[in-house]
């Protein structure tokens, strides 16, 4: 594979935009686009909502209501036409109501977008299930794996569906949070009764960790130079894997394939969003040949002009460990280690930091019998 050779492409699983750009409407809720002035759409049904999302086509506006919206932020059935449902009362309408206004309100309070995309990722699993028993009633069959399901492969043996994939990504461990937990419970209890049971403190938590290690920045041309800078300590702010750097992303996106992927101060590839949306493309910076691992930068490791070559290894080192909680061991790091003088490596403190990053047990088990290694992602082609 040559450089600038594309290795491959894949559509979001879930999106979330900026906070900011979202109250200001400029890109699409769902596909990230922006959106030049006069063209953006909103549902007009959707009086209710305690986030008015603006979108870039009809298109875009129906996905968002099927795949996550009609659950967490509307008033509406969120299940298919076909399913039969009891209407709800009026108390209970107001307490869906109020669910989603707390909800939505802590989101907004916390400028952090991994408890949007966890949300909006139990929807789309949700969606999911749901759709299947709507084609098994009509069918009277089993429902078969469709596009909605993220499989990855032809062969029906070697397909992963999205419940699959989550379970594979690494993540970091959080602590748990009785307060978001309950706020996102409450949203799918008053949807649909007994959804509750799939988001314990535990549950959520990990989901977060996963969001957290493996989000990618979205970012068009360089990123933008606007985003607000953050009110927490620096090593508390939310990262996402982006060679920009968070603060130039306009939001965060979570791929299935693309999440595998490994980092490195001198990376294999790139991502892209040259289709102008979340559509991510993975390109080759330099030649790959069959057996290579393939990897990317989780952050800016480009020298920057003002910075010598101790100042730019620490500044992205920092940026890993608080992003990522490991100490990068790539050739870059490498190289440039041995190149220290000894005060150069005193004052770069080179103590090696444990990776915090873990996988669930069921795939550590895996691993051990397979004998393979579940976070990176090889060239075989």
């Amino acid at each position: 594979m040559h450089p600038e050779s594309l290795y491959f492409q894949e559509f979001p699983v879930v999106t979330a935009l900026d906070s900011d750009l979202q109250e200001k409407g400029t890109h699409c809720a769902h596909c990230l686009r922006p959106i030049q002035p006069g063209m953006s759409l909103q549902d007009p049904s959707d009086t209710s909502s305690p986030f008015r999302l603006t979108y870039c086509s009809k298109a875009c506006m129906i996905a968002s209501k099927n795949q996550y919206h009609s659950l967490l932020f509307s008033l509406e059935n969120p299940l298919p036409a076909e399913i039969p449902t009891i209407a709800q009362t009026q108390e209970e309408v107001n307490k869906r109501a109020a669910a989603q206004s707390d909800f939505a309100d802590f989101i907004k309070g916390e400028h952090r977008l991994a408890p949007l995309l966890v949300a909006r990722f139990i929807a789309r699993q949700v969606a999911g299930e749901t759709q299947k028993l709507v084609s098994v009633t009509a069918s009277g069959m089993s429902a078969t794996s469709s596009t909605d399901d993220f499989t990855d492969a032809d062969h029906p043996i070697e397909k992963y569906v999205l419940a699959d994939h989550l379970e594979r990504l690494r993540y970091l461990e959080i602590p748990t949070n009785s307060t978001e937990t309950k706020l996102l419970s409450d949203v799918l209890s008053t949807a649909l009764p007994g959804l509750e049971a799939f988001i314990t403190e535990e549950k959520y938590a990990t989901s977060c960790g996963k969001m957290a290690y493996n989000a990618f920045g979205v970012c068009f041309g360089g990123g933008r130079d606007d985003r607000p800078e953050p009110a927490a300590r620096p090593e508390d702010v939310e990262k996402t894997r982006t060679p920009y750097g968070t603060h130039r992303q306009i939001g965060s996106a979570l791929y299935t394939v693309s999440s595998y992927l490994t980092h490195s101060c001198k990376p294999s590839a790139r991502p892209s969003f040259s289709s102008g949306t979340a559509e991510i493309s993975i390109i080759a910076n330099r030649d790959l040949k069959k057996g290579d691992v393939l990897t990317v930068a989780f952050v800016d490791v480009t020298q920057h002009p003002d910075e010598s070559v101790i100042e730019c290894r620490r500044r992205r080192r920092f940026e890993l460990a608080r992003g990522w909680r490991f100490s990068c061991a790539c050739e870059r790091c490498i190289e440039e280690a041995q190149a220290l003088t000894a005060e150069e490596k005193g004052s770069a403190s080179e103590e090696q930091m444990k990776d915090e990053s873990k996988v669930e047990a069921s795939i550590r088990n895996f691993a051990k019998s397979e004998q393979v290694t579940q976070s990176e992602e090889t060239i075989d082609a």
